[in-house]
């Protein structure tokens, strides 16, 4: 390619010249058109929840490796005091001291709380 000198111009080059100089606009699509163009869209399903959590995985892993003294309370009413040794998905073996271990279904139990709130609320209640 050659050198242009000021002199040296040839007669398209001022118009090419003028057209590099010019502003030039940006030219975006129209959103509302290409919506129309894609068509009615179809709302998202609300994804299904897992079917299991793992947080009772989670609670009986925690209380087994802390040892933690817990009370279950079966449906009938009967209070077992121990520690949780594992679990299963059907049963959890409950260490007593000075008792027979126990194996116990989980459909048999009411509910289970830690030994130690039970006496925190008693000397709670007690100073109050």
């Amino acid at each position: 390619m050659r050198r242009q000198e000021i002199g040296n111009q040839e007669p398209g080059n001022e118009l090419r010249q003028g057209d590099d100089q010019m502003n030039r606009r940006l030219i975006r699509p129209n959103l509302s058109e290409l919506k129309d163009r894609l068509g009615p869209r179809q709302p998202r399903r609300k994804q299904v929840p897992p079917e299991q959590t793992n947080a009772e995985a989670f609670y009986y892993l925690k209380q087994m490796n802390s040892k933690t003294p817990m009370v279950v309370v079966l449906k009938d009413g009967e209070e077992l005091r121990g520690v949780i040794e594992w679990y299963d998905r059907n049963c959890i073996k409950v260490n007593r001291v000075g008792a027979p271990n126990l194996m116990v279904m989980k459909d048999c139990i009411k509910y289970m709380y830690k030994a130690e709130e039970l006496d925190d609320s008693r000397t709670r209640s007690d100073g109050i």
